[in-house]
């Protein structure tokens, strides 16, 4: 990898003797975030500018925009500075064309529920458009103390699937199990404050374990009377989630290597 400081990044681009200047569009909590963590990380970031506009004086810039607006955003800070990237995970790097600059992408494998989440300890999928581009968003993640991994455009919509597979539906498991344990007289408050630690556990042994040795409960024991038991209290009290209950119960079947009842 290239190595990078604060003085110039490569022979090729200006050097400057000050801290390394990045601009970042957005100010959003993943832009709001981003700009903490690099000032925090030694860098010089003023407050994240709005959509339609373009940092001054940058050595880079970082379009923190919906994914819809990156391909709009990038034509808007044209030849603004030697580097433009991205933080979305799904969208190509061919949105940055009309940058008219090499572009990159890093997006950071976490949950921006609000803007003071971390990044250190993150994942990070980057791209470049150039291996100089590459390096860069490789080396501002490290210096977030992330871990890059290089993603190309080809297995990007896989990538960013598997990324909402395990955050953004397991948020939407957790409000349907909410949803269920009404049926037992539970508030979601209660049902939120007696469940995150199973949830916690679980995550936890799934990080050590893996999937598969990881699974409990009615199907990994093949269990079929409390399914029943189960699926006809989901169909009294939440029917509009039985199908998802079934589907999961299919799909849990098949991680435990159980045969579904004739």
């Amino acid at each position: 990898m290239t190595e990078w400081t604060d003085r110039g990044m490569h022979s090729d681009h200006p050097s400057h003797s000050g801290p390394l200047r990045v601009g970042i569009v957005g100010a959003g909590r993943v832009g709001t975030a981003l700009a903490r963590a690099l000032r925090d990380a030694g860098a010089d970031v003023d407050a994240p500018v709005g959509r339609g506009e373009r940092p001054a004086r940058c050595d880079a810039i970082v379009l923190c925009v919906p994914d819809a607006e990156i391909a709009a955003a990038a034509e808007t800070v044209t030849a603004a500075a030697p580097l433009v990237g991205h933080t979305s995970g799904a969208t190509p790097l061919t949105a940055l064309t009309h940058a008219g600059v090499p572009g990159f992408g890093m997006h950071p494998l976490q949950s921006f529920a609000h803007p003071g989440v971390r990044f250190e300890g993150a994942g990070a999928a980057v791209a470049g458009t150039t291996p100089e581009a590459l390096a860069f968003a490789s080396e501002l993640a490290e210096r977030l103390g992330m871990r890059p991994f290089e993603i190309d455009d080809e297995g990007r919509a896989a990538y960013h699937a598997a990324a909402s597979m395990a955050s953004n539906f397991l948020v939407t498991l957790e409000a349907a199990a909410e949803a269920i344990a009404a049926g037992a007289g539970l508030d979601p408050d209660d049902a939120r404050g007696l469940m995150l630690p199973l949830v916690r556990q679980t995550v936890e042994n799934v990080a050590e374990l893996g999937p598969e040795a990881a699974l409990t409960g009615p199907v990994a024991r093949g269990d079929e009377a409390t399914i029943e038991a189960q699926r006809a209290a989901v169909e009294r009290v939440a029917p509009e989630l039985l199908a998802l209950f079934d589907e999961l119960v299919r799909r849990t079947r098949a991680l435990a290597k159980h045969e579904a009842p004739a």
